[in-house]
């Protein structure tokens, strides 16, 4: 299987490090997701187009993240996934936590493969690469693959050092302002806490 997160080795994650610094990866994001707009997605004659470098209907798409004891930060996920689903339009997207809380990811796996999926992509919903990404998430989808010696999978990168997470900061830091100022409802993650709110004297 194609793993981009195989290697756990002192040299693979320097090297890692190193192009996560460079340039080159900071201008990367947008080549590619200028590529991905014009190339990868496509509907034909009604149904879901495959391309070479894309997401095609042979394929399922699991996005993991770590899992929690708390019921509203894994339903979150679940929002997230919808989401992802309706912009993308890809046809197999499953979730799955690492651990703490079900969908596994073996349970995610299987049901892509059930869907009709013959390659699986394991997207972590993290920021960095740490121990989750170079080890925990890998030794758990080779697990849940050995149940499907047809099926293929890759582990992507994380979000990283991705520019569009700029925007998402930037939107969020705004939206915490407006609510502080009474001019928005709370957001989703701090819905219910009470904790969105200004600190300190005056």
């Amino acid at each position: 299987p194609w793993n981009c997160s195989s290697s756990v080795d002192k040299t693979a994650r320097k090297s890692t490090w190193a192009s996560l610094k460079s340039p080159k990866f900071q201008t990367g994001p947008s080549r590619i997701r200028n590529f991905s707009a014009k190339s990868s997605l496509g509907f034909e004659n009604g149904g879901f187009k495959q391309f070479p470098n894309g997401v095609g209907e042979k394929d399922g798409v699991i996005i993991v993240d770590h899992g929690s004891r708390r019921k509203e930060s894994n339903l979150m996920l679940n929002e997230f996934v919808a989401m992802f689903r309706e912009k993308s339009g890809y046809p197999i997207v499953e979730p799955a936590h690492m651990e703490l809380a079900e969908p596994s990811i073996k349970d995610a796996f299987g049901l892509c493969v059930q869907r009709g999926a013959n390659r699986v992509i394991v997207s972590p919903f993290f920021l960095f690469p740490g121990r989750h990404w170079y080890q925990d998430i890998p030794l758990l989808t080779a697990d849940a693959a050995r149940d499907h010696p047809g099926a293929s999978y890759i582990i992507t990168a994380p979000l990283g050092l991705h520019e569009l997470l700029v925007d998402v900061m930037n939107d969020r830091i705004k939206h915490c302002l407006s609510h502080v100022a009474g001019d928005a409802d709370e957001c989703a993650a701090c819905a219910g806490t009470s904790k969105c709110k200004l600190y300190g004297l005056m």
